[in-house]
């Protein structure tokens, strides 16, 4: 006997630029958001949240990954002020090389 259940739906994330924020959408639904400020031509990372209805989905985890990568691909050295992004990397050393500092959050 098979089980029918769905896998979850993989996270839409996209740069809310007008907002200062990354968002995770899973359908139509906010499932998540990595808050963000831009200034002296760095990233600084503050805040990550996920809806309780999205929790261990690994939301907070594709937020991160498309933050940095965004990051990387803008040239833009990252702060990590927010406690989840300094738990991501460090599980993921691979990524030190764009990050400058471990700040307090603005």
């Amino acid at each position: 006997m098979t089980d029918n259940v769905a896998a979850p739906e993989p996270p839409e994330i996209h740069d809310a630029t007008d907002r200062g924020r990354y968002e995770a959408h899973v359908g139509e639904t906010l499932a998540g958001v990595l808050e963000y400020r831009v200034a002296h031509e760095r990233l600084a990372l503050v805040h990550t949240e996920v809806s309780p209805k999205f929790e261990g989905r690994g939301i907070a985890s594709a937020l991160a990954r498309f933050a940095l990568d965004d990051a990387r691909r803008r040239g833009l050295p990252v702060i990590a002020s927010c406690p989840y992004i300094k738990t991501y990397l460090a599980r993921h050393p691979e990524d030190h090389d764009i990050v400058i500092g471990m700040g307090s959050p603005p």
